[in-house]
């Protein structure tokens, strides 16, 4: 009996200590996630910025870029079916998860990709497959554009960066009010945000989402700024380019709320080399929603990459 009880009083001081520190419960269950998947917190510094970013994992180097809103931990999870054929890097963009803010500073497509340009010659990456989900996505595709001879191959989920993926509900929502669920201004926000980007969402701790909606409301602002300069600064990829010849792996959750779906077709063109899959229940974070299967998708594709 007095070993039930003291288990009772463990329990009890662990629930009391995750209500008053939940930033601190939160670091230490994303610690885990990151053992659990082989990946180890690094930081780099690049004009301005300091960028923290999970790596691990040997092999030919694997490139993971989140969308907006998001950060380094959005492909942790996935990554454990990664690190044992790659060398995974998941960055933090400028501006999201624990990067540096500058509220002077640009955040263009443009500007993303030049700095992750320094941050690869920092860490001496010369060769890629550049993966990305959203607006890391249009980064990545970006990315190839003006670097072909780093990126041996495109890994687009939910990609944004085209006028088919941009014309759905919640772009036209965010035109005509200003309002996305991507922006949170209350912790109420976060179901409304979980509930948006996905069809088959994982388990969230309650301390997890009270630390990401914390950070993210205290964000607002930036990010507000953020998204409009990206809606009105980022020309659709198929208006400035007919082909890229890098080879694509073109992913889609057929349940994707924040872009359309039907983009998939106008990637197609823009990357002859491809291959396309579209994940049935799935939403706009597959790499959340459905971590191995995502995960096999890939590593068959690389399969058939040359060496």
């Amino acid at each position: 009996m007095a070993f039930l009880y003291t288990l009772l009083l463990i329990g009890i001081c662990l629930l009391v200590f995750i209500q008053l520190k939940p930033h601190t419960a939160s670091r230490w269950g994303l610690g885990l996630e990151r053992q659990r998947s082989g990946l180890e917190l690094k930081s780099q510094a690049i004009a301005g910025f300091d960028i923290p970013y999970l790596e691990g994992g040997q092999g030919e180097v694997l490139v993971l870029v989140h969308g907006f809103g998001g950060d380094k931990d959005n492909f942790t999870r996935m990554a454990r079916f990664l690190t044992p054929h790659f060398r995974v890097i998941q960055p933090d963009l400028p501006g999201f998860g624990d990067a540096t803010r500058d509220p002077a500073a640009r955040y263009r497509m443009a500007d993303q990709v030049e700095r992750l340009h320094a941050f690869f010659q920092a860490l001496g990456v010369q060769k890629m497959v550049f993966g990305g989900n959203s607006m890391g996505g249009f980064i990545a595709c970006e990315y190839a554009a003006r670097y072909p001879e780093q990126v041996k191959a495109l890994w687009l989920l939910d990609a944004a960066g085209t006028a088919a993926a941009h014309a759905s509900p919640m772009l036209k929502q965010y035109l005509a009010t200003g309002d996305s669920p991507l922006l949170l201004r209350s912790q109420a926000d976060v179901a409304r945000l979980i509930r948006t980007t996905m069809a088959r969402p994982p388990y969230f701790p309650g301390f997890l989402k009270r630390t990401l909606g914390a950070r993210a409301i205290a964000d607002y602002p930036l990010h507000c700024e953020i998204f409009k300069d990206l809606s009105q600064h980022s020309p659709m990829l198929e208006a400035r380019y007919t082909t890229l010849p890098t080879p694509a792996l073109i992913v889609w959750g057929a349940e994707d709320a924040i872009l359309n779906p039907a983009a998939a077709q106008t990637q197609e063109r823009l990357f002859p080399h491809h291959q396309t899959i579209v994940m049935q229940g799935i939403g706009h974070l597959p790499m959340l929603e459905a971590p191995a299967q995502t995960a096999q998708d890939f590593l068959k594709f690389a399969r058939t990459l040359p060496a």
